[in-house]
């Protein structure tokens, strides 16, 4: 079916101008109608590069929703306007795709999922890591069961000194935490999907404030505001799922390490492992020899499209609104994404009591 999808996208700043509106444009059956942030002339300059000759401005995204002839909303506003938004988007007959993470809270992040399934409109969430060629062809290996049971995994997020200095990121209020929730989401995101494990049981979490005071800090993007970062710098989890599987996460925009990793997982198996440390490397043993392969993801990599290798974002933009065109489920599930913020939202919350945090034993919400 060939058809153009009409696209508005609410909240027109860094993730919008870096990734999803580039994405779009790249489309031959995509449309972008309708611009809209609290800074009108963001939308405005939004709307002057990639809309169309008809595109509509907006400081309101509730006057946007009243437009039937938009089919998809993305959302791409700081996190405690995520669920708002999403929510009321999906209620006004839109399909959403919300960037991640999905809500500042689990409560909120159910509420998005409730609607979504009231409402029969699609809601994905924007984990573009999944994208990746290496991502593509290690959840492939996993898949195939050539890992065998994934037992014990690491989700690595780890910055030696790049904290983000520009938006609201360094602000509490409006994100909901720091790099935990900003670049952990991505690396828990991956290794749950990885393992397909959807089920914790408990976790522990701490985090920390150690580096975030240090005025005039070097810094790949400039020194921070010591009184405007109200986030932690650092954060740890250890995840205990239902099967007895354990993952420990691991985030931070400052540590004081050699040792650093973003939205990457390495994972053990009953049959091999796995890692995407340096390269993508699968272990396992053969005829009682152990052995290491490293993975060839060549020219193109996994995702090819046009005679040209896609980028994760335009693979991610591309699926999605394919998706759309043709009823299927997206690659990024709401309920997936649900979790990841359960368990995010229980690192934060042990952190701050000291004490183990416990899941009531739930039925299985992700479908496979």
């Amino acid at each position: 079916m060939s058809r153009t999808v009409k696209v508005a996208i609410v909240g027109c700043g860094g993730i919008a101008n870096g990734k999803h509106m580039p994405s779009l444009s790249r489309l031959k059956n995509v449309e972008m109608v309708a611009f809209c942030d609290v800074l009108v002339e963001r939308a405005q300059k939004a709307a002057a590069e990639y809309g169309n000759k008809d595109a509509k401005v907006y400081d309101n995204y509730q006057a946007l929703l009243k437009d039937e002839s938009i089919e998809v909303v993305h959302v791409l506003t700081p996190n405690d306007s995520h669920a708002e938004i999403s929510v009321a988007a999906l209620n006004a007959g839109k399909h959403v795709m919300c960037e991640k993470p999905m809500a500042k809270t689990s409560e909120e992040a159910r509420q998005m999922v409730e609607a979504a399934k009231r409402s029969g409109k699609k809601l994905t969430i924007g984990y573009n890591n999944r994208f990746r060629p290496d991502s593509q062809y290690l959840h492939k290996v996993c898949e195939r069961g050539d890992l065998g049971e994934i037992y014990f995994a690491k989700a690595h997020a780890i910055r030696r000194r790049a904290v983000p200095t520009w938006g609201v990121f360094l602000d509490e209020e409006k994100q909901g935490g720091g790099p935990l929730i900003d670049i952990g989401t991505h690396a828990l995101d991956l290794t749950l999907w990885m393992m397909d494990n959807y089920k914790p049981k408990s976790v522990m979490g701490s985090t920390y404030h150690k580096l975030n005071k240090k005025r005039d800090a070097a810094n790949a993007w400039g020194p921070w505001d010591p009184d405007k970062f109200t986030v932690e710098d650092s954060a740890f989890g250890f995840i205990t799922m239902e099967n007895g599987a354990t993952i420990v996460l691991e985030a931070s925009w400052a540590l004081n390490s050699l040792d650093v990793d973003e939205a990457k997982c390495s994972l053990s198996g009953t049959e091999g492992g796995a890692d995407m440390k340096d390269g993508l490397r699968v272990n396992g043993e053969n005829f009682g020899k152990l052995y290491t392969t490293n993975v060839d993801l060549g020219a193109g990599g996994v995702a090819f499209y046009d005679g040209k290798s896609e980028s994760d974002a335009d693979l991610e933009a591309r699926l999605w609104i394919d998706n759309i065109i043709n009823d299927t489920e997206p690659v990024v599930k709401p309920e997936q994404a649900y979790v990841v913020t359960q368990i995010l939202e229980a690192i934060y919350e042990s952190a701050k009591t000291g004490k183990a945090v416990y899941f009531q034993e739930q039925p299985n919400l992700v479908s496979k």
